[in-house]
């Protein structure tokens, strides 16, 4: 009787310290598409510069890939859904780091961007991806910022790692645009 009752503790404390150990793993389905356990979160969008039409602003978004992820997130989109006229970046100054756009930490490697000014979207690839449990920003360089003021919405998409990956829409990142006036009417 003592024996059994031990070792139904033990199988508990066995089964408890299994899911806390082990980590969680993607999800994949039988035609190899491929999802995050726990997708990503959208922390924050801001921008240095809210005037309108203005150069030097850079524009942040910062995600949390939690711990429980299951799989590396290889790929992120942004595209511009609302408000008035394109944006044109400066796809050489695309930029990604560790952390938030206020506490930068080391750089992420960016294997590639992609800008495709029809749809209005920015693609980042990372070589290696970011692993899960990081917090992350990418940095996005208009050229200028838009011409009209406004309140622009930037919709962001996650891809885990795999060959046939589901994009997970994150929701969107907000900014407020000022027109900028010179007179003093």
């Amino acid at each position: 009787m003592i024996l059994v009752s031990k070792l139904k503790i033990f199988s508990f404390f066995f089964v408890v310290c299994y899911f806390l150990v082990t980590p969680t793993l993607a999800i994949q389905t039988k035609d190899g598409t491929v999802y995050f356990a726990q997708p990503p979160r959208l922390v924050k969008a801001v921008t240095t510069r809210s005037e309108t039409y203005v150069w030097s602003a850079t524009y942040y978004f910062t995600l949390s890939l939690l711990p429980d992820a299951g799989v590396p997130l290889e790929r992120l989109t942004i595209t511009k859904t609302e408000g008035p006229g394109n944006i044109r970046y400066n796809q050489k100054k695309i930029i990604a780091f560790e952390g938030t756009h206020h506490k930068k930490g080391p750089q992420l490697a960016v294997e590639e961007v992609v800008v495709d000014r029809e749809t209005n979207t920015v693609s980042v690839t990372f070589d290696p991806p970011v692993p899960p449990g990081k917090t992350f920003t990418i940095g996005l360089r208009p050229v200028r910022t838009p011409k009209y003021g406004g309140i622009y919405l930037f919709g962001v998409t996650a891809f885990p790692v795999g060959e046939k990956s589901y994009g997970h829409f994150l929701g969107y990142g907000r900014l407020h645009f000022y027109d900028s006036s010179n007179s003093y009417d």
